[in-house]
């Protein structure tokens, strides 16, 4: 299995984690060969996740815009509400095949974090997961939900107390404890074999969404659009069209609220190569190599790295990358909603965003793909304040108040 994506990628790890990471690699490659690993997955994939989600037209976004045809992959009907339920069911397949006990992980959004814990619950390992500080804040929904499932949500103190931060913890607990513990990490990034595993366990979503569209369409997509955190979703849906040059593929970072240092999450144009929390790839970095600052009213996108992978696809010229500010993101929430009632999850939103300013200028015969990874229940407070709905705040103080909280 190739380490490297030209020359990014790689792992650039503490000496203790390497037999980790070889035995972690001959368990995928060995499981990749294993017909009763693959009749497992996809059994829990089909009868426990949900899948295939569903390619739906979007036909009154599609007119109110008056250009090209828009297709939502909903991601966020996959048990537990987003696409990473799949990377995590297949990751813990091979660490039970490991003879591992204990699944570790890191979540910014808390998607991650709420699949690791499901998938610890259903396949009977212990499970921790590592939050910063701040992102516990802003998507406490999905802490919640991560207890009740029984995991122990450890919160990150350090750094700028979000998704970064809480890699650092998560990896910092497997070198303790590398023995009986799996790192379940969250996306296309890190050390190899992360990245090629977690991308061709999620690269399902490219091959259901060809296969959705050839049905329905009896052709390719012109354009497939996702937003890119570190870039799982992403490359869930570019992986399959790669090769198919017609394809368009377009990666949507964090905008944020600016332009500047510390205001956004945008790797490209200002992002820089370099080697963090394992792999070589572009990052958000100063001169000294130190990590910037981010923002992003999206936890998943909130974090100064890239899938290497994807870096090399955008030195390439295969993945193109635009932003979409913290606003359109939020405005993005709204349209999408009261015209075809789905409510999508931030991160997602960003995609969408970009393609109701993308489908007008084509012409109605186009076809736009916009993967939505996950749904919007977990940015129930974060989206009452920036609708400033003075009513549900008047409900939580109501509520307290019954609770007798703070009195």
């Amino acid at each position: 299995m190739k380490s490297h994506f030209g020359k990014y990628g790689g792992a650039y790890v503490p000496e203790m984690l390497i037999p980790a990471l070889e035995e972690l690699e001959n368990a995928y490659i060995d499981a990749k060969k294993d017909k009763k690993f693959e009749k497992e997955f996809e059994d829990l994939l089909k009868n426990y996740s949900g899948r295939p989600t569903p390619l739906i037209f979007a036909k009154n976004l599609t007119e109110k815009l008056g250009g090209a045809k828009i297709y939502l992959k909903n991601e966020g009907l996959n048990h537990t509400g987003a696409h990473k339920i799949t990377h995590c069911l297949g990751q813990a397949l091979i660490a039970k095949r490991l003879g591992k006990k204990r699944l570790i992980a890191e979540t910014g959004a808390g998607q991650h974090g709420v699949a690791t814990a499901t998938v610890a619950a259903k396949l009977g390992f212990a499970c921790t997961v590592y939050m910063g500080e701040e992102d516990i804040k802003r998507q406490r929904p999905n802490v919640f939900l991560m207890e009740r499932l029984g995991a122990k949500v450890a919160p990150v103190g350090f750094g700028s107390k979000t998704l970064k931060d809480a890699v650092n913890a998560a990896i910092k607990d497997w070198i303790e404890n590398v023995e009986d513990t799996h790192y379940l990490l969250g996306s296309v990034v890190g050390p190899h074999p992360f990245p090629t595993m977690n991308r061709d366990f999620q690269s399902i979503v490219g091959s259901e969404i060809r296969k959705q569209l050839r049905e329905t369409e009896g052709l390719l997509p012109d354009y497939v659009v996702a937003c890119v955190g570190g870039g799982s979703n992403a490359m869930g849906a570019f992986t399959n069209f790669i090769k198919d040059k017609s394809v368009k593929l377009i990666g949507v970072e964090a905008g944020g609220r600016g332009k500047k240092i510390g205001d956004n999450a945008t790797r490209f144009p200002t992002g820089s190569v370099g080697v963090v929390e394992g792999y070589k790839s572009y990052f958000l970095q100063d001169s000294d190599g130190q990590l910037q600052k981010t923002h992003s009213i999206s936890a998943g996108l909130d974090y100064p790295g890239i899938g290497p992978e994807l870096s090399l696809l955008h030195d390439k010229k295969r993945v193109g990358f635009v932003s979409v500010t913290d606003m359109e993101a939020v405005e993005a929430v709204d349209v999408l909603s009261k015209t075809e009632g789905i409510i999508t999850a931030l991160e997602s939103a960003h995609a969408v965003s970009y393609a109701l300013k993308l489908a007008p200028t084509l012409s109605k015969e186009k076809v736009i793909v916009v993967n939505l990874s996950g749904r919007g229940d977990k940015d129930l407070f974060i989206l009452a304040k920036a609708f400033n709905d003075k009513k549900f705040y008047e409900f939580l103080k109501e509520y307290i108040s019954e609770l007798g909280i703070g009195s």
